[in-house]
């Protein structure tokens, strides 16, 4: 059945928006897109700026209970990761579906309706798998499945606690032991979630870092890939000893090992990419490599500020996401990106409205494996993300593209459809907290 939605104003494109947008939207996509002065009866009237769905290109679902116990204190990215392996150890199948709806549901309700889920707790806590090697990741999927939110799941591999160390402690369960038995696990999942089916899920593979995962088994992940024509995602560069290790074992960044392996292209993303060598940004550019900025951890975990803009002239591709999930708000990612530019260079306009709302929307669908989204026209996925623009952050703001990224927060998300389908309101997000309050208590607890 078709439905029809008359959106106040809508960007469809461009540097500007456009008044008086009627779409009609048929089996989850856009069938016609013009321009109506008067919203007929028979629509639904989205009031309001109206973008399309937003892509969260880097997510660790379990991340979410670390929000408001990590931030205290002093320490590392180091110090963190200890905190952040006490949730990891205590999660059952059961329980991180329990958290990742929950965490899905809020993104929902900020606009994001694409999720890329770098998941790597894939085995029992003391490393057996599961009686289905897969039950962590298929819990994962149908988190999104119920929550309405599309995901693609980028299995990770990760062998290694360090260039040359076996994994320890609760790295057992992210393991499966070599890149051949990873392969058969990861071909069994994205057997069972491909096909007209599941148009909503696609299977992507991750390198976890290149200190996980040893240089002589990088390509068995690029070549698992690259016979799906899958997305691949490889934390780079985040830590400055990520570095000095890798350079120390092969003489090569970690940059130049992803690119001597072949793992560096146009279907791969290059999450942080924070401490980067000119040569670094060459390669990466080069490549058309896409980079993934997660602004909102990186100045939360104190990991510095990448390169956004130099790899940008190198050719490489902008995408955002919301990593830790310190923060759920794809907005805060946009102009932080802007933000941490003009700290780092002491002077302001590196990046357009245009540009940011590119990263967030078209680009990140397509890094995700989802090319047919992320735009509102003939034929793409319907998804819509409605704006307040008259609340205290956008009132007076003129509603066009400066109010979205630069006034707007997940708090002005007034209506998100996803797949032509309603799926969350404003009046949602008091829910949505009760239910995170409930399962991330559960979680306390275990862990």
């Amino acid at each position: 059945m078709s439905r029809s939605y008359w959106l106040e104003r809508a960007w469809l494109g461009g540097p500007s928006v456009t008044s008086g947008v009627l779409v009609t939207v048929d089996a989850g996509r856009f069938t016609r897109v013009e321009t109506v002065a008067r919203a007929p009866d028979y629509t639904h009237r989205l009031a309001g700026l109206t973008i399309p769905g937003l892509a969260n290109c880097h997510s660790h679902a379990f991340h979410r209970a670390l929000r408001g116990r990590t931030q205290a204190g002093g320490g590392s990215f180091w110090t963190w990761r200890e905190q952040m392996y006490g949730v990891a150890g205590a999660l059952d199948p059961e329980t991180y579906y329990d958290l990742a709806l929950a965490t899905y549901r809020e993104m929902l309700a900020s606009g994001i309706t694409c999720v890329g889920e770098f998941h790597y707790l894939h085995h029992q806590p003391d490393g057996t798998p599961y009686n289905d090697p897969n039950e962590m990741g298929l819990a994962l999927v149908s988190a999104a499945r119920d929550a309405g939110i599309r995901i693609t799941l980028l299995d990770t591999c990760y062998l290694a606690s360090g260039i040359g160390q076996a994994p320890e402690g609760v790295q057992v369960r992210y393991s499966d032991g070599d890149v051949e038995r990873w392969q058969q696990r990861a071909a069994a999942l994205a057997s069972a979630q491909s096909g007209p089916d599941v148009p909503d899920v696609v299977v992507g593979a991750a390198i976890h870092s290149v200190r996980a995962v040893p240089r002589e088994q990088v390509k068995g992940v690029v070549t698992w890939a690259e016979e799906r024509r899958a997305p691949l995602h490889v934390h780079l560069s985040e830590q400055p000893a990520e570095n000095e290790s890798c350079l120390a074992a092969y003489g090569l960044s970690p940059t130049a090992v992803l690119d001597a392996e072949g793992a560096l292209g146009a279907r791969t993303s290059a999450v942080h990419a924070t401490h980067l060598s000119e040569p670094d940004i060459e390669l990466l550019g080069q490549s058309s490599t896409r980079v993934t900025f997660c602004p909102t951890t990186e100045r939360d975990l104190g990991d510095g500020i990448g390169p956004s803009r130099s790899l940008h002239r190198a050719g490489a591709r902008l995408t955002l996401g919301t990593d830790s999930h310190a923060v759920i708000d794809m907005f805060e990612e946009m102009r932080a990106v802007e933000m941490d530019e003009r700290l780092a260079s002491r002077r302001r306009g590196h990046w357009s409205a245009e540009e940011l709302l590119v990263a967030a929307t078209r680009s990140g669908h397509e890094s995700l494996g989802f090319a047919d989204a992320g735009r509102i026209e003939t034929g793409g996925r319907a998804d819509l993300v409605t704006l307040d623009t008259s609340s205290v952050r956008t009132a007076g703001t003129g509603a066009d593209l400066a109010a979205v990224v630069f006034a707007a927060t997940a708090s002005d998300v007034t209506s998100v459809v996803a797949g032509g389908r309603q799926v969350a309101t404003g009046e949602d997000r008091a829910e949505v907290g009760r239910e995170l309050d409930r399962v991330l208590q559960r979680v306390k607890e275990r862990s």
